[in-house]
């Protein structure tokens, strides 16, 4: 059973457990005696089924059970206490076991609510919110059902109450003493002065575009969605030049994936304004990286991606030799990208499908009809890959894979989620139940490069409510707390950092850092055992933990975050500095 599984199961299992004391509370207050004492039945295997899954999870990792072990443990420990004797003693009057009975599962709702809309890390002010809230509930349910409490109960809920609003709600952890990131402040600027020789125009505008036989509304560059496929080889100098039509919540240009100088990284409010109506802003970097890139607007990114602002970057490293084709795969306005196509290719002709996920949510791609290599992942190329066939691979938000091989006599066909989207004649093979290749183990191995790490952070992604705004919110959060209120990660030029990404919630979060690419070192402590991964997004998968490493090259204040941007909007963004 996976951790991502025993997470799931444990809260089913917590709700399970809460529903039933609850209801025998009930069906006891109204004397249904057999009802109660079934439900009160359920409940106590249900806790002790619990016992198990937190003792599991606690071995996967503390993350996984921290406030489960210091919060939910006492309270089921406590709820057992308080109504099993009152159950073992089976009074003839089922009533008198409903106060007991609804404490318990107050208390069993109250460390489901922990870890729902608390989560990691557990703190006392949480247990104490936890604890009064039981409290108060059992003592407002006796009085409705004629019990009076003693006033000394009555002083403890009080005092309890007090003192959880006195240590903080817990609900949201404040950040420690770090630097405060950049927000509006005079941008550094590292400008090339070399004289560009790729020189490109986008416009971002309003447009309607056709979506697979529809038109739709869209947020265009150049009136195109995708925008213009940008080219250049390895030793060129790009200038692109961004104007801003008629977009009012601003645009920029990020080069996803591109290692490009902190100030050509187009992340607004850090390393520059976001381009307004009727301004524009040059970017100019050198083209040192070969392999396939994105860009896309990083100003109100959710929606701007979505509705369209995105295009290709790829850099090669001479001239192109066989067929070379991009497929960026996008949703726009519900409607799949990039309509299918079909061209003819002589048998023998060396091809390179680049594979581009511009959505927010992992795909599944299949090649059908030849064998195939992996290339290159997230523009870097793999060591050794060895030929596949009948495979399926999955790339996360903003990922890229590289697909070669030689052209068969025969017809091929690119699928995405059982969608042909490129062929070279008509293919009918199903594709649905192939395996999919796992890049840790793909390829030849090769030493890790470093053998210490001089800064170690740890990231542990979750839900919880953020009540650090005007308006309360359900937050994706990293550590406890949401954006802006993560602190920075903050590093030296020249530190080997290392990343521990620990994802305890029910959703997968495709993480991306700006401005470098990390080498995968293990998964859920299996170390990765392919060609050496240099990434720039990969899925953590709900009970996935990850670590990656690198070496902090190239200075700066760079964005860290979900790439599923919803995500990243909700809160699941932080940054990594140069001291």
């Amino acid at each position: 059973m996976t951790t991502g599984s025993l997470l799931a199961a444990d809260l089913v299992i917590a709700l399970l457990a809460a529903a039933a004391w609850l209801g025998g509370g009930a069906a006891s207050a109204v004397r249904r005696r057999p009802l109660a004492l079934g439900l009160a039945a359920v409940a106590l295997i249900a806790t002790l089924a619990r016992a198990i899954t937190i003792t599991a999870l606690a071995r996967a990792g503390w993350w996984f059970a921290a406030e489960k072990v210091l919060i939910a443990g006492p309270l089921s420990l406590a709820a057992m206490g308080v109504a099993g004797p009152r159950l073992l003693r089976a009074p003839a009057d089922i009533r008198a076991v409903a106060v007991p009975l609804l404490f318990a599962g107050y208390a069993a709702t109250g460390a489901l609510l922990v870890t729902v809309l608390h989560g990691y890390p557990a703190s006392a002010g949480a247990g104490l919110l936890a604890v009064a809230g039981v409290v108060t509930a059992t003592v407002i349910s006796g009085r409705a059902l004629g019990a009076r409490p003693s006033r000394t109960v009555s002083r403890v809920a009080l005092a309890v109450a007090v003192a959880a609003l006195v240590s903080g709600t817990g609900l949201a952890v404040a950040p420690g003493a770090a630097p405060a990131v950049p927000h509006d402040h005079a941008y550094p600027t590292a400008r090339i002065a070399d004289e560009p020789n790729r020189r490109f125009t986008l416009t971002a505008g309003t447009a309607t575009v056709d979506a697979g036989g529809r038109d739709v509304a869209a947020w265009a560059f150049n009136g195109q969605v995708p925008g213009p496929e940008l080219t250049a080889t390895v030793g060129d100098v790009l200038e692109v030049t961004l104007r801003n039509r008629d977009i009012g919540r601003g645009v920029t240009l990020h080069w996803h994936g591109y290692d490009v100088p902190n100030d050509q990284d187009g992340v607004p409010g850090v390393t520059q304004a976001a381009v307004r109506p009727g301004q524009e802003f040059v970017y100019r970097f050198r083209a040192d990286q070969a392999g396939t890139y994105w860009y896309h607007t990083h100003s109100a990114s959710d929606v701007g991606v979505r509705m369209g602002l995105y295009g290709v970057l790829v850099v090669r490293p001479g001239p192109v030799t066989g067929l070379d084709v991009t497929v960026p795969v996008h949703t726009l306005a519900g409607r799949p990208l990039p309509a299918p196509r079909v061209e003819r290719v002589e048998a023998g002709v060396p091809v390179r499908l680049r594979l581009i996920n511009t959505d927010s949510t992992t795909h599944r791609y299949a090649l059908a009809g030849t064998a195939f290599r992996v290339a290159a992942i997230d523009g870097v190329d793999l060591r050794g890959p060895t030929p596949l066939v009948d495979t399926a691979v999955l790339i996360p938000a903003g990922g890229r894979y590289d697909l070669v091989f030689d052209a068969p006599a025969t017809p091929v066909a690119l699928f995405v989620d059982g969608r042909a989207v490129y062929s070279t004649g008509p293919v009918s093979t199903a594709t649905s139940a192939w395996p999919v290749l796992d890049p840790l183990g793909y390829g030849a191995t090769a030493a890790v490069p470093w053998s210490r790490f001089d800064k170690t952070f740890t990231l542990v992604l979750d839900r919880g409510l953020d009540l650090r705004k005007l308006l309360p919110r359900y937050a994706h959060t990293v550590n406890g707390a949401a954006d802006p209120d993560i602190p920075p990660q903050v590093v030296r030029l020249g530190d080997v950092v290392l990343f521990t990404i620990v994802n305890r919630s029910q959703i997968v979060h495709p993480w991306h850092l700006h401005g470098h690419h990390v080498l995968v070192l293990a998964r859920d402590g299996e170390p990765a055992a392919g060609s050496p991964l240099w990434l720039d997004s990969f899925d953590v998968r709900p009970g996935e933990v990850w670590k990656v490493a690198f070496r902090a090259d190239n200075p700066g204040v760079w964005a860290n975050h979900c790439h599923n941007l919803a995500h990243a909007d909700a809160g699941m963004t932080l940054h990594l500095m140069y001291s």
